[in-house]
């Protein structure tokens, strides 16, 4: 059922270019009929994970709906897929995003077709990743995400969009290059060669750390950071996402960053053990930075989705900082430590969900007024109402208000990480005070004050089809912010058993 799940959008993309001249609304009904369909098997591997991982379990190395393929016998890589509880729950808020995103796009008329199948393609892909569990395939779903959004923002963005397409292709893929050399390490020390990701963590190459594991997670680290984006690798990251479409800019956001971070928990930490102990603290210091510099940064911007694109890169630090963390912890120190990698893992959901609905609402702003630029808007909340209300929660819960999911993720990572690294926690923190800044800004300059709007602008609110894109990304947040347990159920068990391969 997994592969069903993996591979029905890319099958129905395929169906598509075979039917000659379909119309636009068969099209768009296709792609979303096709994505709720994939969002129904994922909830349904969700409600039959903990029968079929086994009870009490659902940690690495013990995963579920396995399929294990022979594919390049004579290097050991294979088809090798399989969930667990860091990986089931970036499946689900994939399928939620990608269905959003196809209902968002029903009045797409620019090129329907190609639109629908590169989207279907990209959520392909973008499973594939999430449940690869062979580092050859990871590489290749890695690889392939950078091929379809570089056609989604070269074809379908705005602006310098075919420039910020290349910026975004070239600097990625030379990420994508220095992460193949570290799988090719990883694949050479390993005894047997293999690159699959349960033998490999199973037995750990080069478990004790040392100059060659530390190379090797350099080239790995490298790669992930690129596209997570951290600091001093997110260059790319604001023009890319300024000249993307919304619903490019919301899967690049909400999922394709993801596979960064989700990267440093499936490889880096559970197949490096030794180098990530012993270089974790370079992890904190790059992950406190982010937070900051992609906070203060966002703080300055004038256009409401570069200031969005800008807080990725202080949340993506959130991230690093509590798996950076969970890397200093002594056995004595588990349960914090575990703490630390539940909240990033959340964190890694919450963004998703809650940045995805911002990139949308930013799209619904720029339908309607042709800029992003804030100071061209004020007043909004008395004529677009539901516009206000349901960027007021996006932007509370992305800045980590009790009651939302940010909220969930974050006080998870600070009170896990404290005990490890005070001082850069407590510096982190600041992050929050800023974040919270610029979103009450943003928030007072468009929908508060004096009416304003630009010459020509149309003043509706959000539509049906609009509001039935965003307000279930939102309402999720609430959700777990509310009741988080549901999700925490998969994860935590999952981060105990990472925690105990990482920690001395």
């Amino acid at each position: 059922m997994l592969s069903v799940a993996v591979f029905l959008p890319l099958f129905a993309g395929v169906v598509l270019l075979a039917v000659p001249r379909p119309r636009e609304s068969l099209v768009a009904w296709t792609w979303v009929t096709v994505a709720g369909l994939d969002l129904a098997l994922v909830i349904a591997l969700w409600v039959y994970y903990p029968t079929a991982v086994g009870p009490g379990q659902g940690a690495v190395g013990a995963f579920a709906y396995e399929a294990h393929l022979r594919w390049i016998p004579s290097v050991g890589a294979g088809y090798h897929v399989g969930v667990d509880g860091l990986s089931l729950p970036l499946l689900a808020m994939t399928a939620v995003l990608f269905l959003a995103c196809a209902v968002h796009s029903l009045r797409q008329r620019r090129r329907t077709r190609a639109h629908a199948v590169l989207f279907l393609f990209l959520q392909t892909v973008s499973l594939g990743l999430f449940s690869s569990l062979d580092l050859l395939l990871f590489f290749v779903f890695f690889d392939l995400s950078i091929v379809g959004m570089y056609f989604v923002i070269a074809g379908w963005g705005h602006g310098p969009a075919a420039r910020s397409a290349l910026q975004f292709f070239l600097y990625t893929f030379l990420g994508s290059l220095a992460l193949l050399l570290g799988f090719i390490g990883l694949y050479l020390a390993a005894d047997p060669h293999t690159f699959d990701i349960v033998e490999l963590t199973r037995r750990p190459p080069l478990e004790g750390g040392g100059p060659a594991a530390g190379l090797i997670l350099l080239a790995v680290a490298l790669g992930l950071a690129i596209k997570t984006p951290t600091v001093p690798f997110h260059t790319w990251l604001p023009p890319a996402h300024t000249d993307a479409p919304a619903v490019g800019s919301a899967i690049l956001a909400g999922v394709l960053l993801k596979m960064g971070t989700y990267g440093f928990v499936r490889v880096a930490m559970p197949i490096l053990p030794g180098a990530w102990r012993e270089y974790a603290m370079a992890f904190v210091v790059v992950g406190v930075v982010s937070v900051l510099y992609g906070a203060l940064v966002a703080l300055a911007q004038t256009d409401f989705k570069r200031m969005v694109a800008y807080t990725s890169v202080n949340h993506m630090g959130y991230i690093l900082l509590g798996l950076g963390a969970a890397g200093l912890a002594t056995a004595d120190q588990a349960r914090a430590a575990a703490l630390a990698v539940t909240g990033s893992v959340t964190q890694m959901v919450s963004h998703g969900l809650l940045t995805g609905a911002l990139f949308l609402l930013a799209g619904a702003l720029h339908d309607r007024g042709g800029t992003y630029r804030m100071a061209s808007y004020g007043g909004l909340a008395g004529t677009m109402p539901l516009l206000a209300a349901v960027t007021s929660v996006a932007a509370f819960g992305s800045l980590g208000l009790p009651g939302l999911s940010g909220f969930i993720a974050e006080f998870q990572i600070f009170t896990g990480s404290l005990s490890f690294v005070p001082v850069p926690t407590a510096l982190a923190f600041l992050g929050i005070l800023v974040t919270a800044a610029l979103f009450l800004r943003a928030l007072q300059q468009v929908f508060t004050g004096d009416f304003r709007i630009p010459e020509h602008a149309r003043t509706g609110d959000l539509s049906a089809r609009e509001l039935v894109a965003i307000a279930p990304l939102t309402a999720l947040s609430v959700v777990i912010g509310v009741f988080p347990r549901f999700l925490l159920d998969p994860i935590e068990p999952a981060a105990r058993a990472l925690v105990t391969l990482v920690v001395r």
